[in-house]
């Protein structure tokens, strides 16, 4: 009987993911089934408890960020500064391997050149090569 519990506990789970979207029930109810399988075949609660705590923890602690980024963001997005490597900014001072600025995804950052002894002069396009840290390594060849 308590495995029929779990096993319904856990169908519920599935069925309130497809309202939510956000993949913590869906891990949830894998581990209501896993208790379900466990009460199954040692009939004590204690294991069934500690099979969903474990299989659930488990779950939403090492799958759940990957399915997220796997299926909300799709495979090869980037985010954050590695969006902005490959975009195009405007010196707005002089920019060379040791300091600058530039307007970037409209703000300003501070900036170095990437070639060393390369000099930009201020209102060229500049391509970002790299975020390093707060600064965008840029380059005016493409």
């Amino acid at each position: 009987m308590a495995a029929l519990i779990w096993l319904i506990a856990g169908i519920a789970l599935f069925a309130a993911e497809v309202l939510s979207g956000d993949l913590v029930l869906v891990m949830l109810g894998t581990g209501a089934l896993a208790a379900a399988g466990a009460t199954a075949l040692t009939g004590s609660h204690v294991a069934a408890v500690g099979v969903f705590a474990v299989t659930s923890i488990g779950l939403l602690v090492l799958a759940r960020p990957a399915l997220k980024r796997r299926f909300l963001l799709g495979p090869g997005v980037r985010t954050n500064a590695d969006a902005l490597v490959g975009a195009r900014a405007v010196a707005l001072s002089t920019v060379d391997s040791h300091q600058g600025r530039v307007k970037l995804a409209g703000d300003e950052w501070s900036a170095r050149s990437f070639i060393e002894g390369q000099v930009i002069e201020p209102g060229t396009t500049v391509t970002v090569v790299e975020i390093a840290g707060a600064t965008a390594v840029v380059s005016s060849e493409p």
